[in-house]
């Protein structure tokens, strides 16, 4: 029988209530008391990932290093971690259906009916159960996706149930986060969407051992007992997860309602040690409390919803936090942008990124926002598909090949600068079929980038399957636009970067999938660093407030 303990988090009344940032705080606590850990989400949709999934529908998608297009949680857990995730930590109803009926073709079932229980239920508990296997980890956190009472959770919910009673309940743990609203008319936090949550996990079977209850308001001694009494709960078991300004505090108020010490009470936990939580004290305390700041303008075509781009947005923080500076995001739709407005929407950014994406839509102004980037100096990093349009934008303002373009966006281009890679062109499926995952990068030494990274060999994921088209190399170099890094296998060009300009540089990979608070990209420091010193040049100012 395994030691490994498993942690269960459920949602109520309604989604997006920080399940995931909740799931990561606890297991940075209980990873800081020198306990292994890890989390995974389970996520009830019957796509088998969420790779093709419109970013409007569900956030960004989220890339491991061995290569699984996940959720973007799991990037909160990394970024709580500092871990790396794999395919195991996400879970979902389409990857588990299609598992359950590729083995009834198969045979593997011996003729019987195929049913959600027990061959449902039981793939899941198989997937959960995946990363305790070994003991390779202390404890294993599981969120599941959605609230209770969601027609698609129901298999989920009975599974973890099953758990609990196959596993004992010392090994295993349920937190349910619920809502307390505030109501401003009466002036009063009310419980009941809280006590009906709870009844209807009851009604499941499951009796939640710790409840995690957001609110606009701290809760008194009065609700804490009431939710209690009525939920079956001990009272210093109702915890209390008020609004904080950044998502990194939230260890740090958890801690003080000692949730990390509930948990490992109730799961039996011994000998773990007492949390040395300073450095992460001291990153929040650079973050709320700046010293300066600086504009950076984010142009992408998913704008509307931030979540979209929730990786960069936080990679920007964290680098933000190295000087303490505050970071002031524009998020700026490529489609407003013009060649006549660009100089009016950007003039007042000091640094400029152009997003990741897919298709033509909003294509024209991510290329403005590359030139203007380029001819006036502006601190700029393209990422993905935003290296390939700054390649496009030099190959028709700088080499001359006017209609120079992506075959993603113009088949027929005369300069397919950038080019569908190889391996994909006989590919036809959608899903799963991309370069994903953590790919070597050779870097040329004396560069930008290399003083950058310090190194000349890294290794960064990727999410593509279009690629700059080497057979104009030597023209883009000869012009001042370098290959910086190159893949030392594929010859894949993975870095572009302009020679004589204060910080200009296209990445084909993602470097925001590796920050962590803890351990910033160093693309991104290098990238606001130099936005600090652009802003402090445009301010006329002489001393440099970029101190690293």
């Amino acid at each position: 029988m395994s030691s490994t303990k498993y942690i269960f988090i459920t949602g109520g009344v309604t989604s997006s209530l920080g399940k995931g940032i909740v799931s990561a705080s606890l297991a940075m606590l209980l990873q800081e008391r020198g306990l292994s850990v890890t989390i995974q989400k389970l996520d009830p949709y019957i796509n088998v990932d969420p790779g093709t999934l419109n970013p409007y529908e569900h956030g960004e998608c989220y890339v491991t290093e061995d290569g699984a297009e996940t959720d973007l949680d799991l990037g909160h857990y990394e970024r709580f971690l500092g871990v790396p995730t794999t395919q195991a930590n996400n879970v979902t109803t389409g990857r588990v259906y299609q598992e359950v009926i590729d083995k009834e073709r198969r045979g593997d079932f011996l003729g019987k009916t195929v049913q959600v229980i027990p061959h449902i239920t039981d793939e899941i508990k198989r997937r959960i159960m995946l990363l305790g296997q070994e003991d390779q980890y202390d404890v294993v956190l599981t969120e599941i996706g959605g609230t209770v009472g969601d027609i698609e959770s129901l298999p989920y919910i009975e599974a973890v149930r099953q758990l609990k009673f196959e596993l004992g309940p010392s090994n295993t743990l349920f937190i349910h986060l619920t809502l307390v609203p505030y109501l401003s008319a009466t002036g009063e936090l009310k419980t009941k969407p809280t006590q009906h949550s709870v009844k209807v996990l009851l009604e499941n079977g499951i009796q939640p051992d710790i409840l995690v209850l957001r609110a606009e308001k701290n809760l008194t001694s009065d609700i804490r007992s009431k939710v209690a009494l009525f939920c079956n709960v001990e009272m210093d078991a109702v915890i209390e997860s008020v609004n904080v300004s950044t998502i990194y505090e939230v260890p740090l108020l958890l801690q003080k309602e000692n949730l990390d010490e509930i948990a490992i009470r109730k799961l039996k936990l011994e000998n773990t040690k007492t949390p040395d939580l300073g450095p992460w004290t001291e990153v929040v305390d650079r973050l709320k409390h700046p010293e300066c700041s600086v504009k950076i303008g984010l142009v992408g075509k998913y704008v509307e919803l931030a979540d979209s781009y929730k990786s960069i947005i936080e990679s920007l923080s964290h680098a933000g936090a190295t000087f303490r500076c505050k970071v002031e995001i524009t998020c700026i739709h490529s489609e407003e942008i013009t060649e006549e407005n660009v100089n009016v929407i950007l003039g007042k950014q000091r640094g400029i990124i152009v997003a990741p994406g897919f298709g033509d839509r909003g294509i024209d102004g991510k290329i403005f926002s590359a030139r203007y980037a380029r001819e006036h100096d502006i601190p700029f990093l393209g990422i993905c598909l935003g290296m390939q349009c700054a390649v496009i934008e030099f190959a028709r303002n700088v080499l001359g090949y006017k209609n120079a373009h992506s075959t993603e966006m113009d088949e027929d281009t005369s300069y397919p600068v950038i080019d569908l890679m190889e391996e994909q062109k006989e590919i036809t499926d959608k899903g799963g079929t991309m370069r994903l995952g953590a790919w070597d990068c050779k870097i040329k030494e004396g560069t930008k980038v290399h003083q950058t990274y310090n190194k000349t060999h890294i290794s960064e994921r990727h999410r593509h399957r279009y690629e700059f088209n080497n057979a104009y190399l030597e023209a883009f170099e000869k012009a001042g636009f370098i290959a910086s890094g190159i893949n030392p296998e594929s010859n894949l060009v993975e870095i572009m970067e302009l020679t004589g300009h204060p910080w200009f540089i296209g990445v084909q990979f993602h470097p925001e999938y590796s920050s962590t608070v803890m351990k910033p990209h160093p693309l991104f420091i290098q990238f606001v660093k130099s936005a600090l010193n652009h802003s402090v040049e445009q301010s006329g100012k002489k001393e440099v407030l970029a101190r690293k």
